[in-house]
């Protein structure tokens, strides 16, 4: 079972934070104070098993419009006694460029027993795991789970964030019913508030009728 604690996630934080984002962005706990974050890219529990280029800060960043519909969801799930746990948000072009230049290196498998054990690195591209540009840099696509606020545990979801593979397809057949229940509701509670989904990731979520469609940012995440 995946079950991994946030005992450190759990404290609500409220107040304004004192870096600027372009027009049209938030920090999503301005906004969803209750909200708890995990950033991946700004650690070294990663895919790449280094701090990602563009990540300087433990902040979620999305587009005002993305983040204004994340707070519905929020909103249902204290109800329940659950909270979203964001591991990506906004991400930065120069991030994206970073996902690139290691892609290229191939004998960098530092992480592969444990992020992508059954691919080969130089198929990472062919098979959709990573690309040149990423609906991240448009602001209103973000990486979520579920979390429990009593246990301040992850939900289990049957296979981690950004594990390269069928297991985290979400139709995939190896589930437990209490791991398919868990993908279920939090797919059913971001698309109730106007996400759309991603087949082969069950943390992936892109906002509907998103603001900025045709941009890529590249501002840094401070």
């Amino acid at each position: 079972m995946v079950r991994i604690k946030f005992i450190f996630l759990c404290h609500i934080m409220t107040g304004i934070t004192l870096a600027q984002v372009p027009p049209g962005f938030v920090y999503v706990k301005d906004l969803i104070p209750s909200i708890q974050v995990d950033l991946r890219y700004y650690s070294q529990q990663n895919f790449l098993g280094t701090k990602v280029d563009g990540y300087n800060k433990n902040t979620a960043i999305l587009t005002k419009k993305a983040a204004q519909a994340l707070q519905n969801v929020q909103n249902e799930l204290l109800q329940e006694n659950l909270s979203l746990l964001i591991y990506d948000g906004y991400r930065p072009q120069v991030a994206v460029n970073h996902f690139v230049r290691w892609s290229k290196d191939l004998k960098d498998t530092l992480q592969k027993k444990q992020f992508y054990p059954e691919i080969q690195k130089q198929y990472l591209f062919r098979e959709g795991y990573i690309s040149s540009k990423s609906g991240h840099s448009r602001g209103s696509t973000l990486d979520v789970t579920l979390i429990n606020l009593t246990t301040c545990e992850a939900l289990d979801m049957g296979s981690s964030f950004d594990f390269f593979g069928m297991q985290s397809w979400f139709n995939y057949n190896l589930l437990s019913d209490e791991q398919k229940s868990n993908r279920l509701r939090l797919r059913e509670i971001m698309v109730k508030y106007g996400f759309a989904f991603y087949e082969k990731e069950w943390w992936h979520f892109t906002l509907q009728n998103e603001p900025f469609p045709d941009v890529y940012f590249d501002f840094e995440v401070n």
